[in-house]
């Protein structure tokens, strides 16, 4: 679908004009979970995420209030669901800041795009979705990418726990970030966006304070200041992304978060002179290959029980 002026010109099209949007949104989100890359020892990934979720409740209270609605127009009827899915977010959020802080952002960025794959596999638990012959295949070629790229350092010949430990913290981060989106899809059904928005941020300041007071390393405010602007950068990821969604189809925009990966090889090899070797760079183009292929199935090849 495109859009044309009277005069004749066509302008970008809608569909253009969301995989931008949901770009520049995942550009935004590689930033933010390579931050513990960016602190190195100055700030644990328990305290990135204490102060980014700081920046982000004051941020959104900022909007609330301006838009003359205040805290109270966005109370929610199931505060548990909201605190269910604060715990898997803030910890599925640490796993992947201490992953991409202790391996190379590219590996670590590659595991957490199997989030895809245990979202569905949740899906089949908790909602009652069945799996197809096509969603089947899709999830063994992106975990044989997984075990192409872990081989290649070594994970399973040696135990190298050099590479092994962050990895497992990488997986265990997209196991818990595949739980957050099942309870977004729930709580998607009756809640605001905002609502949601501001429920995780301040269970995320709650659930994160004391960990990250015991784990605290800098008190330089200049140390932590950059983490505190982690939430309104984080907020405006979420709004991209929201963006994007709201002008084309999933079909269309699921296959953009894999450029994840492109932005994490891009910022480890500029920042940080991190060079893919070829294990890596296979393994990864197969999880991403799996992760298309998932995302661009129709909705009707994905039955429910």
């Amino acid at each position: 679908m495109s859009v044309v002026h009277p005069g004749g010109e066509q302008k970008i099209s809608v569909n253009t004009t969301g995989v931008l949007w949901v770009t520049a949104g995942t550009a935004l989100f590689t930033v933010v979970f390579a931050s513990g890359k960016f602190a190195g020892d100055t700030a644990s990934a328990l305290q990135i995420l204490f102060l980014r979720y700081i920046g982000g409740f004051t941020t959104l209270t900022t909007i609330a209030f301006l838009s003359g609605k205040g805290l109270k127009f966005y109370t929610s009827a199931k505060p548990a669901r909201h605190f269910y899915r604060a715990i898997f977010g803030a910890f599925g959020g640490v796993c992947a800041i201490h992953a991409a802080a202790n391996m190379p952002i590219v590996d670590a960025t590659a595991i957490g795009l199997l989030e895809a794959i245990f979202t569905i596999l949740l899906g089949v638990i908790l909602l009652g979705e069945r799996i197809s012959p096509p969603h089947w295949v899709a999830i063994l070629v992106s975990c044989a990418g997984a075990a192409v790229m872990m081989a290649s350092k070594g994970a399973f010949q040696t135990m190298n726990a050099g590479y092994l430990w962050p990895a497992a913290f990488a997986l265990l981060g997209a196991v818990l970030i595949a739980c957050e989106s099942i309870m977004i899809k729930i709580l998607a059904v009756s809640e605001k966006p905002m609502t949601v928005l501001l429920y995780v941020n301040a269970f995320g300041m709650l659930l994160l304070s004391i960990p990250a007071l015991l784990t605290w390393k800098s008190l330089e405010v200049t140390d932590n200041l950059p983490f505190l602007l982690l939430g309104p950068l984080a907020i405006t990821a979420q709004y991209f992304v929201i963006k994007g969604f709201r002008l084309a189809d999933v079909s269309v925009l699921g296959p953009v978060s894999y450029t994840w990966i492109v932005f994490a090889a891009l910022l480890g090899f500029f920042l940080f002179d991190e060079i893919p070797d070829s294990g890596t760079i296979i393994g990864a183009v197969i999880i991403v290959i799996g992760g298309i292929k998932l995302a661009l199935l129709k909705p009707g090849e994905s039955k429910r029980t």
